[in-house]
Parts: structure tokens; C-alpha cells; sequence
């Protein structure tokens, strides 16, 4: 299964859901225990990873962001054209911040905590 391509249907059934929780993005060289992370991508200054509050809280890790978690139900194709840009511009547009991560069936946005109500009244737009 590929997801979709097509804007305008993938606009139309973004059905945002709202992971409950605080998500905060650390970097470490450490070794992770993999079962506590919900992203993590290497680069060439240390590793980023996304996980719980509570887990960074536990394992000491700085952090400077705390975030909600917007999961964007609609299956997205990771060859569509435009879809990022259309839910960030309209979040953009409200002063809300995205921190976008594209997964092989959805895509992931993380706003600020603050943020997270506003966020999903922007999105659900979309489909009214």
C-alpha cells in the first residue's frame, strides 16, 4: 500500500488525532534504550531523538521544547507533492510552529504545548 498522492483528497481527510502526553526532542551520544524513543535520527553533530517527557526526565536528557503530538490519520504517499507545505502554511499562518516528521504511513506533527487546541482546529479545517 503506497498512501495517496492527491492533495486535495489527502487535505480533505487529514483527520488530525492528538497523542496524549508531553514529547520533548533531545540529542545525546548515548546509547538508548530503542524502546523508549518514538523518533530518532542521526546527524553528524550527535543523535536527535523524540520520546516522553517523563523519559527524559528519567534519563536526565536537556531539553528545551516541550511539545504535543498531532498524528495526521490520512495514509500520506511519501511521494505526495504539497501536503506539508498546506498544513504548515495554515499553521504558519496562526503563529504556530510545526515540527514535522513523515513516517512510512502518516505524517507526525509536533506544536508547542501550548499550541496543541489552536493546532488541531487549524487542521480539522480542512476537512469541514
Amino acid at each position: 500500500m503506497t498512501g495517496e498522492t492527491n492533495l486535495e483528497i489527502l487535505l480533505k481527510t487529514v483527520k488530525p488525532y492528538h497523542n496524549e502526553g508531553d514529547y520533548v526532542f533531545c540529542t545525546t551520544t548515548s546509547k538508548i534504550n530503542i524502546e523508549d524513543v518514538i523518533m530518532l535520527f542521526t546527524e553528524n553533530e550527535g543523535t536527535t531523538i523524540i520520546l516522553t517527557k517523563g523519559k527524559a526526565d528519567l534519563l536526565e536528557l536537556p531539553y528545551s521544547f516541550i511539545a504535543a503530538w498531532i498524528t495526521l490519520t490520512a495514509h500520506s504517499s511519501l511521494a505526495a507533492s504539497g501536503f506539508t507545505a498546506a498544513f504548515s502554511t495554515a499553521l504558519a499562518k496562526e503563529n504556530i510552529s510545526c515540527n514535522v516528521v513523515a513516517a512510512f504511513y502518516h505524517d507526525h506533527i509536533f506544536v508547542d504545548k501550548k499550541d496543541v487546541q489552536k493546532a488541531m482546529a487549524v487542521l480539522e479545517s480542512f476537512s469541514t
